[in-house]
């Protein structure tokens, strides 16, 4: 097959950035922070050992310390969260899907607890790609309608609605997702 029918390529050749170098529009970490900027594309799976609480009002959806970050250039880290750690009886398989080309094929979830629903607003991948099969047992969720934090500190959502990163205290950015970030 050559590279130009193979779309999964295609899409990998793409990007620009692949935290090789930062960019001089890039934000300067402070003391104890990193730059999105640093983490690699393709992006690499990191297993995550602080606490990972997420919330859906006073409903505890997943807890856990077994989570995997998964961390690419201009992205907040996306956390995939085992799905042994999270309340399944709240999670419904929701229609529609995506492909991403470092992680394959999606799957997207609605939460609901009898009386209200949340529109997928999780996604999982049940048959990854090589490289990603460790998160073929997890759920990663969107933070913009929930509470989620790492480590106690509380979570803001990448911007944009396609991205499901969660910005922490210790990121530097900017973020994929800002106004003018598609190129990244």
């Amino acid at each position: 097959m050559s590279f130009e029918s193979d779309p999964i390529a295609n899409a990998r050749a793409q990007w620009r950035w692949r935290g090789l170098d930062r960019p001089a529009f890039a934000d300067v970490p402070a003391p104890g922070q990193v730059s999105v900027w640093d983490f690699p594309r393709p992006p690499e799976l990191v297993p995550e050992t602080r606490e990972i609480v997420v919330h859906w009002g006073d409903t505890l959806v997943a807890r856990t310390r077994g989570a995997w970050a998964v961390r690419e250039t201009s992205h907040p880290p996306t956390f995939y969260l085992p799905l042994a750690d999270v309340e399944r009886t709240l999670l419904r398989a929701a229609g529609g899907g995506s492909f991403c080309e470092w992680k394959g094929p999606a799957q997207y979830w609605d939460l609901y607890d009898g009386q209200g629903r949340l529109v997928q607003v999780a996604w999982s991948y049940p048959k990854p790609l090589a490289g990603a099969e460790v998160l073929a047992g997890c759920i990663a969720f969107y933070a913009h309608e929930l509470d989620c934090s790492v480590g106690g500190a509380r979570v803001i959502a990448q911007p944009g609605a396609f991205y499901g990163g969660w910005i922490t205290p210790d990121l530097a950015g900017p973020f994929k997702g800002d106004p003018g970030s598609n190129c990244w």
